[in-house]
């Protein structure tokens, strides 16, 4: 049987995930290489919208903007469920 035989499924939020966290990594480095504290930076610009707490550095600024912060929140809140569900079944 070839692969072809089957049906393949498509899961658009794991996708969608996926692009948000490159972004954010990328954006990351950016802000981290510049010597500013990233994880302060991108919660600023988060809960204000202002993208002046984005380094224009490394495009990062651009980069950011291309999600919507609500995304970026609803995959971050996601993302510290599950680790946080995956630690307590662990114990």
């Amino acid at each position: 049987m070839n692969k072809f035989d089957h049906t393949m499924k498509f899961n658009a939020e794991h996708e969608k995930n996926k692009r948000i966290r490159e972004i954010l990594d990328q954006v990351f480095k950016a802000l981290d290489s510049k010597g500013y504290n990233a994880v302060n930076q991108i919660t600023g610009y988060l809960l204000s919208g202002d993208p002046a707490y984005i380094t224009s550095h490394q495009n990062a600024r651009v980069l950011i903007s291309q999600i919507e912060r609500d995304e970026i929140l609803e995959a971050l809140v996601n993302s510290y469920l599950r680790s946080e569900e995956i630690k307590e079944t662990r114990q």
